[in-house]
């Protein structure tokens, strides 16, 4: 009876393994503005900060000025909606307009997550 003896992997075959596992982990980033077909470019204006569900609020940091009758597109995870910015606030104080920096409170029509992407159409 003759037994073969089964052949070790060399350091030559390691090294193949481990270039494929290398070009596996290739991510690529998103832009930061994004357009669909038939929808207009949108602009990051903010994210959220805190959510306040009995009064349907949000708080704000804004990263762009943003002025009342601005329309903002809220997308999360489980969020997307769009809404008119009708009135915001600065410190409990109703404000016409914010600067890039500020927070804002501002009266939304749904709910909204902690991180979600406030978008300036």
């Amino acid at each position: 009876m003759v037994v073969k003896k089964a052949k070790k992997a060399g350091p030559a075959a390691k090294k193949k393994t481990v270039k494929k596992k290398a070009q596996k982990k290739v991510i690529k980033k998103k832009a930061i503005t994004k357009k669909t077909d038939n929808s207009p470019a949108l602009q990051v204006a903010g994210e959220v900060t805190h959510f306040f569900p009995h009064v349907s609020a949000a708080v704000i940091k804004l990263s762009t000025d943003l002025k009342t009758g601005d329309i903002v597109n809220i997308k999360g995870h489980t969020t997307d909606f769009k809404q008119t910015i009708a009135s915001m606030q600065i410190d409990h104080a109703p404000v016409n307009e914010a600067k890039k920096g500020n927070e804002i409170g501002l009266k939304v029509k749904d709910r909204v997550r902690i991180g979600d992407i406030v978008y300036k159409m």
